[in-house]
């Protein structure tokens, strides 16, 4: 496998050895009107792709190649400059620049800035995101290398967030809130998840103590963009694991976002213990319009169409598993097929008024429908080898939920003198109509074994509607140079729990003298009010007497700026605690919830996070983190006490470090590791939480190497190339590559002697991927 990536990569050097083009490197200073440099100035070379900003000083350089250029120089609150470059032949040039300050942008800047100061988030780098090496190719796999998230599955685009449940996240795409499908219960039935990478302008993440004006739920936000790209552009990404379009239109007062994707992972499937006929197919369409009617008033539609079909007919399994003392074979022959699909579709419109500069209004309305049919009809027989046992387990299911999601909100900001004083309004209208009808068996053979011992049995119909209803106030205020504090209070009901929750929160943050450090506190209240899937018990009845879940978090963090290593790198650390009066439990089995949803628990969880990055190679960034944990709950009357929470993973650690080769910097490598302590897991046999069992420790390996046949290092270049793309970039992937088996759930059978075992399920092996990813030369200079 390695000897094929290395054949590749030699190929990859050999053609670019038939082009030759000069190189041209523009430096200088950006500074203001009063000769004070300007940071953070976006610095791009119309129409090849190449962009950078400037540093703490005023300082860029950045690199054409073409002879004949456009550089923009840009930065929100000061007018953009366009500069006409011609030069004869390759070589160096310098560039300064004075921006001038546009009146009509400034306020709106001062809420952008205070926003992005006053937020406990992550700004995630996108370039970053593009380059990691994924399995499941969606944009959260970047978020399991971040700190506070927990790795335990490539394949899921779920994740949990400081011991949370996979349903305690938000997902906001341009300020709408994105639900995910219900009824999915393995990772290799997810597709494509609903962002889109190639769309995407800008992303924050926060593990935990979001502002107010975020919505009611426990964990943890995630906040994305598409917004007006730099210039026109098209994309286009062919891979094994499928291909995606992206094309960017930009016109003077609109803008037309369109992304095509289509995924197809049989060839990761099948690396699987399971052998059979994998047909995994998922489609999404996406369209994002924007148009300026005037300085004060613009509109912007969003429109969205998700598809995804899961089909296997499994023939055989064989898995080994034990300790090197005892180890136990399995063996599995199969009749029958399962076959699970589901389609998203729907839309959002949202309208912007500006009033005055510092007054931004926004009225959001969207709809969204989720339509998911689970059918599965699988007799299979197993037998343990050295005469241990045989029996047989039926899986049986007809199942389908649609479901609606509408939402209104109403929100504004505005800025008075050292204040930027948000509010918002919402109504959420979500609807179900839930027919479960399935029914598994396991029995043995052999009389000793006790006969059949499972039988589960549901056949129910569920039609809900909740209608929620909330609102928001929060005021972030300069109390002196260096601090920042910002207060807010949400409050929400729902015609569910009939409750009324008031959730005030408060986000401190100091700077000390020196411009390298950010100290921050917060402390809020959390309060998730039941849904559909937390009041859905085992057995498919509903709890209407759930009331909401509440969090009482707090936090503080630092984040610290040094020269260190050749580079200047970022440390940061949060310490935090959260204490949980009223939970839901639940119980995992692979990426499926299974909520005791008559039940009640407290909880707590407590822990740290650590990470350190930089650029140690230009324009490349790595970065290392560990977070420690623990997050334990007590099930009230069930008298076990205190227990641990199913995503109390202690330890995490990940990297991503990224590289040049030395002799070839064109040639670069993106690897991932990460590693996350065994979790609790208890038989699913029986409905009550336990967490007598564990699932072994998650470590993965995953490496990319890439070459972009047009990078600022290349001094030779192909001018077919040149003409009609502005980047070309092939990769060489390898999942997985020290092999690992990782058990993400367990199938739960019984040998001869009655003895049950946790059979684990395994995650996908070691797979080689190859896609190309063009970028079409659109801006004709």
């Amino acid at each position: 496998m390695l000897r094929i990536c290395w054949l590749l990569i030699f190929i990859l050097q050999g053609l670019t050895q038939l082009f030759a083009q000069p190189l041209i490197k523009i430096s200088g200073l950006v500074t203001d009107e009063s000769k004070r440099p300007l940071q953070q100035v976006t610095v791009n070379v119309l129409g090849q792709s190449k962009s950078t900003v400037t540093d703490l000083n005023g300082a860029y350089h950045i690199y054409s190649s073409k002879k004949v250029f456009t550089l923009k120089y840009s930065l929100l609150g000061y007018n953009p400059v366009l500069v006409n470059v011609s030069q004869n032949k390759a070589g160096r040039i310098t560039q300064n620049i004075v921006l001038s300050v546009n009146p009509n942008e400034l306020e709106q800047v001062t809420i952008t800035n205070k926003q992005n100061q006053l937020s406990n988030s992550i700004t995630i780098n996108l370039i970053d995101a593009a380059n990691l090496p994924s399995v499941s190719g969606n944009f959260e796999a970047i978020l399991k290398t971040l700190p506070g998230v927990s790795p335990n599955n490539e394949m899921s685009s779920q994740y949990s967030v400081r011991g949370g449940s996979f349903d305690e996240n938000l997902v906001y795409v341009n300020d709408v809130e994105i639900n995910r499908p219900v009824m999915i219960r393995n990772a290799q039935q997810e597709g494509l998840s609903f962002i889109n990478p190639d769309l995407l302008s800008s992303a924050k993440f926060s593990a935990g103590g979001f502002e107010a004006r975020y919505g009611d739920k426990l964990s943890s936000v995630l906040d994305v963009k598409y917004d007006r790209p730099d210039s026109s552009n098209a994309t286009l990404n062919v891979g094994l694991l499928g291909l995606s379009f992206s094309s960017k239109i930009i016109s003077k007062n609109s803008y037309l976002l369109v992304g095509l994707r289509y995924k197809d992972n049989a060839g990761i499937l099948n690396s699987q213990d399971t052998k059979g006929v994998y047909n995994p197919n998922y489609t999404d369409v996406q369209l994002i319009y924007n148009h300026n009617l005037s300085n004060k008033f613009s509109f912007n539609l969003l429109g969205n169409f998700n598809s995804g079909t899961f089909k296997l007919i499994p023939e055989n399994r064989v898995t080994e598993f034990g300790t090197m003392n005892t180890s136990v074979r399995m063996n599995v022959d199969y009749v029958g097929e399962e076959k699970d699909n589901y389609q998203t579709a729907g839309g959002a419109v949202t309208f912007k008024f500006i009033p005055k500069p510092n007054y931004v209004i926004k009225w959001i309305n969207s709809y969204f429908r989720i339509d998911e049919k689970e059918h599965i009809d699988l007799q299979a027989w197993y037998e343990f080898g050295e005469d241990r046992g045989e029996g047989t387990y039926l899986n049986n299911a007809m199942n389908s939920l649609s479901s609606q999601f509408f939402s209104s909100k109403l929100k504004a900001d505005q800025t008075f003198k050292n204040h930027t004083f948000s509010w918002g309004l919402r109504f959420d209208y979500k609807n179900y109509n839930d027919n479960l009808n399935e029914f598994n068996i396991t029995a043995s053979t052999l009389p000793a074994s006790g006969g059949i011992y499972q039988n589960n049995q549901i056949a129910v119909k569920n039609t809900l509607g909740i209608k929620y209803y909330s609102a928001y106030v929060q005021d972030s205020y300069q109390l002196s140079t260096n601090t920042d504090l910002q207060l807010g209070v949400r409050g929400n009901f729902n015609d569910f729990s009939n409750q009324f929750l008031l959730s005030p929160r408060l986000l401190l943050a100091y700077r000390p003298p020196g411009n390298n450090k950010i100290l921050r506190f917060t402390a809020g209240v959390y309060q998730q009010a039941p849904d559909y899937r937390s009041i859905r018990n085992f057995n498919g009845l509903l709890n209407f007497n759930q009331r909401a879940q509440r969090a009482y978090n707090t936090s503080a963090g630092l984040d610290y700026a040094f020269d260190g290593l050749g580079t200047r790198l970022k440390f940061s650390s949060e310490f935090y605690f959260k204490y949980m009066d009223r939970l839901v439990p639940y119980m995992m089995d692979n990426v499926r919830l299974k909520y005791l949803g008559n039940q009640e628990a407290r909880g707590y969880t407590f822990g740290a996070d650590f990470s350190v990055g930089g650029e140690f190679v230009k324009d490349l960034l790595s970065y290392f983190r560990v977070s420690v944990m623990k997050s334990a709950q007590d099930i009230k009357n069930d008298g076990y006490g205190y227990m641990k929470r199913p995503a109390d993973q202690r330890i995490n650690f990940s990297a991503y470090f990224q590289d040049r080769f030395l002799n070839s910097p064109t040639y670069k490598v993106h690897l991932s590791l990460l590693y996350g302590t065994k979790l609790p897991v208890g038989s699913p046999l029986k409905q009550q939480y336990s967490d007598n069992f564990h699932i072994p420790a998650y470590k993965r390996a995953d490496i990319g190497f890439s070459k972009d046949f047009l990078d600022d290092f290349s001094v030779k270049k192909s001018n077919f190339l040149e003409k009609y793309f502005s980047s070309f970039t092939g990769c060489v992937e390898v999942f997985n590559l020290l092999n690992i088996n990782n058990t993400v759930s367990y199938l739960w059978l019984k040998d001869v002697d009655g003895v049950q075992y946790a059979v684990p399920n395994y995650l996908t092996g070691r797979r080689l991927n190859l896609k190309l990813v063009m970028k079409f030369q659109k801006t004709k200079r």
